[in-house]
């Protein structure tokens, strides 16, 4: 029985020894020689290698024998049975790693396990030497062998071969286990891998928000008003930075299990509890002030943040204040801002709700110092003063003084300066006839308002209108839009283009519309005249110069419109037309005493006066100014520098040459110039004051509030979009919003809009 078993065995050992062998194919390209593998792992010690590589005496040996007797006839050749042995062993060792190969075919290519290299040290297979090495190998019960025991065996005894029998069972039943043992020791079955659980978070604090439903597992009390919460304080210090603190710590609250939560409302902490857990919150009008402010206190930020985004979106002329005043006092600094810039926006809105008469003394001197009001007079907030203070007389008259000073008086109308006086709650009052009595001042004593400044005297930035840059040149050789300047909000956008392309134009502002004057389109001089009106944004032609005019200077004084010098295309100019808004024409003054081209134009003290410019020559220093009561240009003291394409505005009596650039007409290079010059026509002299932080030659400048406008120019490489400040008080430049377009020679204008 065992006999045919053993027969079988081994007859099944042969076959596949047979098919692994006999078949000999060529290895896959790019991959390592299976016989080299195999030797690399059949080698055990550097005796056996020695005796693999000897070769030719082993292989000798090997196909000498016959049925596997030969090891007992060589008496005395302990030497040839041990080589035999290892060699044997060798090539049972590659049998069983190529058996091994087999079982897992991850281990190699597809082709190596199918078809291995030839091994050429491999003969004829013996009967039985082969199949009890095959079946030793991999079995640790016939490794324990010593090798003088193994070699006996092969001589073979019937009870010998009854345990060959045996251990060739044995290592049948736990083949599988060594082909995987096999597999790994070559080589992994594949590449590691993270597993990584979808929705863990969610679904583990799912399970959590069930066990605080059921009141398991929970460590603490919080104990709001007459509201017991139950919670974890894991998960509690896991969300809120408030609770980490208290319950990481070494505070009382740490230790006990019910915590007292002062000020907080039950509703909002229950809410912010299950949150928590859920990561879901619920907002409604009616509960948001207190989730507000318990998720301040509990140090929610994402919380605070979607509040602040709820309430902002709630934003009313009839809330703004209350969240305004709401958000500062829970420390919301962006809820804040948003809620007070709402306010500025809408306080002709806001100023009409009952917010707005409830106010504080406090919150509304707040509001009436502020410049951002967006109001299109200060009459509008004297209004508003006035009403909060008749909604409760008793209390609030007595606030009444602190409050007028905030108000810009002298900026008010001297008629509606002189209503203001016979105004009882002003008459109570000695400090409030004190304030009206320093704004007709300002009005009365024009010559002295440099010494007049004050907080009172600087407008809001709503009422002092908007500027408008027109045109000029830029990178495709001449602009035709048109941007406006918001000084509210510090942002130019453009709002119209003008019919065609003009260079070297003059604007002016005439009844709160522009007129466009001269200028060339590139091949010729132009006298044609547009008129532009920026509240319905439409273009309208006006009578032409009798001049076709480029480089000219544009200004109004009292109601006329003046047009002064240029180039004509063929000359430079002295003349001067005069437009008549009533009549609806033009007619020549008197001429400047020297032609002016790229001349500065402006209005101070009731007289007209033409700044620098060209005479064909070389640039001016040169001054006229005209008086219009006697038809006289007269000579004024000159500048320090000359400055040809000078930008020029006037403030407070005092006149400013800003920029420009000095170069004869000889030369084609420029200096360029960055300083400014201000002219005092009681002294008849020109101070040097700050210079601008850049040069800029075709600098436009004009006068908006209390603040002169430097607008683009040219810096000697690029046309600029750059735009500086200057504040005569404290004489300094400071830069505002950039154009949208690079421009040169752009004309610079002040509306009230």
């Amino acid at each position: 029985m065992s006999g045919s078993r053993k027969e079988f065995d081994v007859k099944q050992i042969l076959r596949i020894r047979w098919r692994w062998f006999g078949h000999p194919t060529s290895p896959p390209p790019h991959s390592q020689p299976l016989g080299d593998f195999f030797s690399g792992r059949s080698t055990r010690n550097p005796a056996e290698n020695s005796s693999m590589s000897g070769g030719a005496s082993s292989s000798n040996n090997l196909s000498s024998s016959g049925s596997g007797s030969s090891s007992s006839n060589s008496g005395g050749s302990c030497s040839n049975s041990s080589d035999n042995r290892k060699f044997l062993d060798s090539s049972s060792n590659s049998v069983a790693l190529a058996a091994s190969a087999s079982g897992c075919r991850r281990s190699f290519s597809h082709q190596d396990c199918r078809s291995p290299p030839p091994l050429p040290w491999v003969a004829s297979p013996p009967p039985e030497v082969p199949v009890q090495e095959l079946a030793n190998e991999g079995c640790p019960e016939s490794q324990q062998h010593p090798p003088e025991a193994e070699a006996e065996e092969t001589g073979g005894s019937e009870e010998d071969n009854n345990n060959i029998d045996s251990d060739s069972s044995s290592c049948r039943t736990s083949n599988s286990a060594q082909t995987i043992s096999s597999c790994h020791t070559m080589e992994p079955c594949g590449p590691e891998e993270l597993f990584q659980a979808l929705s863990h978070a969610e679904h583990t604090f799912h399970k959590m928000e069930s066990y605080l439903r059921h009141k398991q597992l929970c460590d603490v009390v919080l104990l709001a008003g007459e509201r017991r919460i139950p919670a974890h304080r894991l998960v509690l210090s896991s969300v809120s930075d408030y609770f980490a603190a208290m319950f990481t710590s070494d505070v009382r609250e740490a230790k006990q299990e019910e915590v007292k939560m002062e000020s907080v409302d039950p509703d909002a902490l229950w809410a912010l509890v299950q949150y928590a857990y859920s990561g879901r919150l619920e907002l409604r009008e009616e509960t948001i002030e207190s989730l507000l402010s318990a998720s301040c206190l509990l140090q929610l930020p994402a919380v605070v943040q979607a509040c602040c985004s709820f309430l902002a979106k709630q934003l009313h002329p009839s809330n703004c204040l209350g969240i305004r005043s709401f958000a500062d006092a829970q420390g919301c600094v962006d809820l804040q801002g948003l809620a007070h810039d709402y306010t500025m926006e809408h306080f002709l809105e806001v100023m009409r709700n009952q917010e707005f008469l409830l106010l504080p003394p406090a919150e509304m001197e707040k509001l009436l110092s502020s410049d951002d009001m967006n109001v299109p007079d200060e009459e509008t907030v004297v209004g508003a003063l006035l009403g909060w203070v008749q909604h409760d007389v008793a209390q609030r008259r007595q606030h009444l003084p602190e409050l007028l000073a905030h108000i810009r008086l002298p900026l008010l109308a001297p008629q509606f300066l002189v209503d203001m006086e016979s105004n009882p709650l002003l008459q109570e009052s000695v400090e409030c006839q004190r304030l009206v009595m320093e704004a007709m001042r300002y009005h009365l004593l024009p010559e002295r308002r440099p010494q007049l400044q004050s907080p009172r005297t600087r407008p809001r930035k709503a009422t002092v209108g908007a500027l408008f840059a027109v045109g000029g040149m830029d990178a495709t050789k001449g602009a035709t839009s048109i941007e406006q300047y918001c000084l509210r909000r510090n942002v130019w956008r453009q709002v119209a283009v003008m019919s065609g392309r003009r260079l070297q134009f003059g604007v002016a502002v005439l009844e709160d519309r522009l007129y466009v004057v001269g200028g060339r389109d590139g091949l010729k001089t132009l006298n044609t005249v547009e008129c532009y009106n920026p509240r319905s944004k439409s273009w309208s032609v006006m009578p032409a110069m009798s001049t076709h005019r480029h480089g000219l200077g544009v200004a109004v004084l009292g109601g006329p419109m003046y047009a002064v010098g240029g180039h004509d295309g063929w000359s430079y100019l002295s003349t001067v037309e005069r437009w008549d808004p009533q009549a609806r024409q033009w007619s020549f003054v008197a001429s400047m005493a020297t032609p002016r081209s790229t001349v500065g134009m402006a209005v101070l003290n009731n007289k007209l006066y033409a700044v620098g410019g060209r005479d064909g020559s070389s640039c001016l220093r040169s001054v006229e100014c005209f008086d219009p009561h006697t038809n006289k240009w007269s000579t004024c003291g000159q500048m320090a520098n000359r400055r040809g394409g000078v930008g020029v505005a006037t403030w407070n009596g005092f006149l400013y040459a800003i920029g420009g650039h000095d170069a004869p007409a000889s030369s084609l290079a420029s200096r360029l110039s960055d300083c400014v010059e201000r002219y005092d026509p009681k002294t008849d002299t020109w101070t040097a004051v700050a210079p601008m932080s850049i040069s800029r030659d075709a600098v436009g400048v004009c006068l908006l509030g209390d603040r002169l406008y430097a607008v683009g120019g040219y810096d000697g490489q690029i046309y600029l979009n750059t735009v500086e400040a200057y504040d005569p008080q404290t004489n300094e430049w400071t830069q505002v919003a950039p154009l949208c377009l690079g421009r040169a020679g752009a004309c610079v204008v002040a509306v009230k809009l």
